[in-house]
């Protein structure tokens, strides 16, 4: 794998993860332009958080962004596992990168937010109400939805250009009708790393970061994504 292509990924996960919390801060944290603006635009801005960079990097990467993804398309054949390890390291790089830059942009209004499990929202999902199970189950279906979908997209005859706006219409409805419950996380990568920003770096007058739920927005996407792959090609 070359330099590009990691770099690709790097560069495009660092953009999804910095347009996509930093909308969660314009609309979650106190005397934003943005404040309580509500989960529509939170879901409209995750969807163009991800068809943006899918149409800048998409030619060079594949646009996974994703370790889910990634991973999905690896146990079907339609990517090498060779290349599995370095495109979930700078996935997670990536991650990293963006949200301290959301957390530069935003760092004024962090110190006026009180609430420190808002904080902790800017960066990574949290149940509304904890129930392992449940919480499990939405994040694996939402990203089996993610993968289906983005397989089924991917064998439809589509007008040029027009693929990275349809993956940011699959994020869109996901976070719409899917979201409510967990936030979607929807992607290991963009859940993790945030998160251990949130621990490892300065964030104003922070609490915890919820390494007890941590492990369900990692394992839940990347169990829906397999499955949504593999009955993805069961089917077609």
């Amino acid at each position: 794998m070359n330099m590009s292509v990691f770099l690709g990924e790097l560069i495009g996960t660092l953009l999804l993860v910095l347009l996509g919390n930093a909308v969660v801060a314009n609309v979650i944290l106190c005397k934003t332009k943005g404040n309580n603006s509500g989960w529509i635009v939170i879901s409209t801005g995750w969807a163009l958080a991800v068809a943006i960079p899918v149409f800048i990097f998409g030619s060079i990467s594949g646009a996974h962004f994703n370790p889910a993804v990634t991973i999905a398309l690896a146990v079907i054949g339609d990517f090498p596992w060779a290349n599995v390890p370095m495109y979930i390291l700078a996935q997670l790089i990536g991650a990293f990168i963006g949200a301290l830059l959301v957390l530069i942009c935003y760092y004024n209004h962090f110190e006026k937010t009180e609430d420190k499990s808002v904080k902790l929202g800017v960066f990574c999902t949290a149940p509304e109400i904890r129930d392992t199970k449940i919480n499990f189950s939405t994040e694996f279906i939402g990203t089996f939805v993610l993968v289906f979908a983005i397989l089924g997209i991917g064998e439809s005859s589509l007008v040029d250009g027009i693929q990275p706006m349809v993956v940011g219409m699959i994020v869109g409805a996901i976070g719409l009708c899917l979201g409510g419950p967990t936030g979607y996380a929807i992607n290991p990568a963009r859940d993790l790393a945030p998160r251990l920003m949130h621990c490892l770096l300065p964030v104003p007058n922070k609490g915890s970061s919820d390494w007890s739920y941590a492990w369900i927005p990692v394992v839940a996407p990347i169990l829906g994504g397999i499955a949504g792959a593999l009955v993805y090609i069961s089917i077609f």
